[in-house]
C-alpha cells in the first residue's frame, strides 16, 4: 500500500519514511515555566513573515477561492534546475518506492476587499492552483530551494517557480481557556520534536479535484470555487478531528486569521481560530485515541501567556500562526 504523504509533507533529507510507532501515551500536560525547553532563538527554521493578517477573524462567508490554472507553478527557465526536480524525486523513489505523488492546492496569492473608508478587511479571495508532492520535494524542500526564488517585493512572484502548497493550522481554545499545542514526533522528517499547532492541508480530492478541467463553463467554475472555499474550512476541522480526536460537533466554525510563511523553504500556511466546548482534561483523554498517531507524540494545554515560550521552538510557519493569534487577541482587546 503506498505511503500517503498528503496530510503532512516529509523532508527528503529523511531518506525513507519510518514505520508507524505503537500508539502514543496519554500526555495530559499543562506547561510550567520550562515547558518549551531551551532553544536557540537564532534557529533559521523558526523565522517567518506574515503574508496576510485578518485580526478580526473572517468566517467562511467572507473567504473566497479563485481556483485557476493561472495560479499553478511556472517552470523555472534554468533547464538544469528544472531537471533537478525529477532527479531529487527519483532519488527519493529509489530509497522509498512506496512514496506517493499526491496533489495539493497551490497558494498563488490573494486579493483583499476592505470596508469602505477604512483599513478593516471585509473579505479575502485566495488564489489557488494545483501542485503535487514530487514538485514540492524538488523545489521547496530541495537543497537548491533558494535558486527557485525570484527577487521581488511581490510575494506571489518570489515563489512563482516553487510548489508552495498551502498548509493549514488551527489555534484551538478549550472551554477553560487553554490553547492546544502538539509536539512533533522525532520520527518525522521536518522539524522533529518541535512544537506545532494541529494542522496539515486542505485536500483537492475531497471535493473531486484531481486536475484542472479545460472545458468547464462559468457556472461550473463558480461552483468549483465555492467548493474550494468550503474545503479551506472543512479541511482544518478534519485535521483537528484526526490529530487530536475531538468530535467535530465540539468545535465552533473556524475563523480565518491569516497566512504566515516560513522563511526557510518559503512554506505558506493558512491559520484559523476555533473554540472547543470541552475542557482541557477532556481533550487530553481524547488525544490518546486520535486517528493520526504518528506525527505527534504529546499534547500540551497551555495558558495564552505560555505560548510565547513555546513559539520559540516552533517551525516558522507555526510561529507565524502564533503571531497572527496575538494580533487577533490585541484586536479583540481594542474593540
Amino acid at each position: 500500500m503506498p505511503v500517503n504523504p498528503l496530510r503532512h509533507f516529509s523532508s527528503p533529507k529523511l531518506g525513507t519514511l519510518l514505520p508507524v510507532l505503537p500508539r502514543r501515551k496519554i500526555m495530559s500536560v499543562s506547561t510550567g515555566s520550562g515547558a518549551a525547553g531551551a532553544t536557540d532563538p537564532t534557529d533559521p527554521g523558526t523565522a517567518f513573515k506574515l503574508v496576510l493578517s485578518c485580526p478580526s477573524g473572517l468566517p467562511a462567508s467572507r473567504v473566497f477561492v479563485k481556483f485557476d490554472p493561472s495560479y499553478d507553478r511556472i517552470p523555472h527557465p534554468d533547464v538544469n534546475l528544472e531537471e533537478s526536480i525529477n532527479e531529487i524525486w527519483n532519488q527519493q523513489i529509489r530509497q522509498n518506492p512506496s512514496l506517493y505523488n499526491g496533489i495539493k492546492f497551490r497558494y498563488g496569492g490573494h486579493a483583499i476587499e476592505y470596508v469602505d473608508g477604512s483599513d478593516q478587511i471585509s473579505s479575502v479571495c485566495l488564489h489557488m492552483g494545483l501542485t503535487d508532492y514530487r514538485t514540492f520535494v524538488g523545489t521547496n524542500l530541495s537543497p537548491l530551494w533558494e535558486r527557485f526564488l525570484v527577487p521581488s517585493t511581490v510575494d506571489s512572484l518570489v515563489r512563482q517557480h516553487t510548489s508552495s502548497p498551502l498548509g493549514n493550522g488551527a489555534i484551538v481554545e478549550t472551554s477553560d481557556g487553554k490553547i492546544l499545542v502538539l509536539q512533533r514526533s522525532y520520527n518525522v522528517g521536518e522539524f522533529p520534536g518541535y512544537f506545532v499547532f494541529p494542522g496539515g492541508h486542505s485536500e483537492p480530492q475531497e471535493i473531486g479535484i484531481s486536475a484542472h478541467l479545460t472545458d468547464k463553463g462559468q457556472t461550473e467554475s463558480e461552483l468549483l470555487n465555492q467548493k474550494a472555499s468550503m474545503e479551506m474550512f472543512d479541511g482544518i476541522i478534519r485535521e483537528v478531528v484526526e490529530e487530536i480526536g475531538l468530535p467535530a460537533n465540539s468545535l465552533t466554525d473556524p475563523l480565518f486569521i491569516g497566512i504566515s510563511c516560513r522563511v526557510v523553504n518559503v512554506r505558506p500556511t493558512a491559520f484559523f481560530f476555533l473554540k472547543c466546548n470541552l475542557e482541557a482534561k477532556e481533550v487530553c483523554k481524547l488525544y490518546s485515541s486520535a486517528q493520526d498517531g504518528y506525527e505527534s507524540t504529546q499534547i500540551f494545554t497551555v495558558q495564552r501567556d505560555d505560548l510565547k515560550r513555546m513559539a520559540v521552538k516552533m517551525p516558522g510557519c507555526h510561529r507565524g500562526g502564533y503571531a497572527l493569534y496575538k494580533l487577533m487577541m490585541e484586536a479583540t482587546k481594542d474593540s
